[in-house]
């Protein structure tokens, strides 16, 4: 069997390749393992990927490549493994069914998956299905030991002895019943939010508008509602927004943008916008695209109760001195390795099953 030295160089070679493909640039690197057979390929990928899926724009792909090849250096798997006991585990081969809402969305939990000894079955959605599968091919090139340990299908899960899967609140429902007699983790809808207290500084609101408007506000870590004090003047808020407006001259944006506008005035809700984002006040956690939900509070206290009761339906709170896991303005979309989704240690999960 590999030992986990070789799979932790090989993931840190993946994310040398992974560098090369940047928010600054794509620029090809000559000391990058097997870049005559990959390095076009997959920028022949990248462009499949942006033509298939209409929210996977060139900024988007880039960034989450851009994360994930500051996350796969050598220091930072160590420092992620340190607190596990990798003890010699019997290779079992998990299946994961992955959301397609952001690119690469389920690359950490493939990542977990290999770097723990097992095999991996995986079950993409149609929505995100050209970059993964090439990215495994890089990771069998550079560590022929991947051959056979990485499966990717359409058809229905069988022969696993494990799954990870990931979808909305009815989907789980589905899984939850289909998984029942496998160890398993399921995963529902989460919304991340902000907690605003009228104190923020100008930079701070600036740097919320990226937890906000990054990948068009799908994922799960994208901020989709505020919490606010009464009274609250969103006046500095949307004054930082305002650097994202070019985002409304995306096509897919813009037409859920109006449509909602359209619903939002028939109904006649009272809503707040300013030409690309709608504010709204709503008790729901999951807003519509284009639009961020915002509900008062009345004090803190009250309020950090309210989020514990609620803790299942929150990925992230972007806030500042309120809670021991709160995450800083603008960081929701740069989660370090240990941030796990739903907080769930997959990896703790996945040494588990032998």
């Amino acid at each position: 069997m590999m030992n986990l030295e070789k799979r932790i160089q090989a993931f840190v070679k993946l994310g040398d390749f992974l560098s090369q493909f940047s928010i600054t640039g794509i620029i090809k690197r000559e000391n990058i393992e097997h870049n005559d057979l990959f390095f076009d390929a997959f920028k022949h990928q990248i462009k499949l990927a942006k033509e298939h899926n209409g929210w996977f724009t060139n900024e988007n792909i880039l960034f989450a490549f851009n994360n994930w090849s500051k996350a796969l250096n050598n220091s930072n798997i160590e420092v992620f493994l340190s607190n596990y006991n990798f003890k010699s585990i019997d290779s079992k081969k998990i299946a994961i069914i992955m959301a397609g809402n952001i690119p690469l969305v389920g690359f950490h939990d493939f990542f977990c998956v290999l770097l723990s000894g097992h095999d991996v079955l995986v079950k993409q959605s149609s929505n995100d299905k050209h970059l993964l599968p090439f990215l495994a091919k890089y990771l069998e090139h550079v560590e022929p030991s991947f051959n056979g340990k990485i499966t990717f299908t359409e058809d229905k899960l069988v022969d696993f002895d494990a799954v990870i899967a990931t979808g909305s609140d009815n989907t789980a429902r589905y899984f939850e019943y289909y998984f029942k007699g496998k160890p398993s983790i399921i995963r529902k809808n989460r919304n991340s939010i902000a907690v605003l207290t009228g104190k923020e500084t100008d930079q701070q609101l600036t740097q919320l508008s990226n937890d906000i408007f990054r990948y068009y506000g799908l994922g799960c870590r994208n901020v989709s509602k505020l919490f606010v004090p009464k009274d609250y003047n969103f006046d500095s808020f949307f004054n930082a927004m305002y650097a994202w407006n070019p985002i409304i001259n995306g096509a897919k944006y813009a037409n859920n943008y109006d449509y909602n506008k359209a619903v939002y005035l028939m109904s006649e809700f009272d809503m707040l916008e300013n030409g690309f984002l709608m504010i709204k006040e709503d008790s729901s956690y999951t807003s519509p695209i284009a639009t961020v939900f915002y509900e008062h509070y009345e004090t803190l206290d009250t309020l950090k109760k309210k989020l514990n009761t609620d803790a299942e339906q929150i990925q992230c709170v972007v806030a500042d001195g309120l809670i021991e896991n709160e995450i800083a303005f603008g960081e929701t979309q740069n989660p370090n390795l240990n941030d796990f989704a739903d907080g769930v240690d997959t990896l703790a999960f996945l040494l588990k099953i032998s």
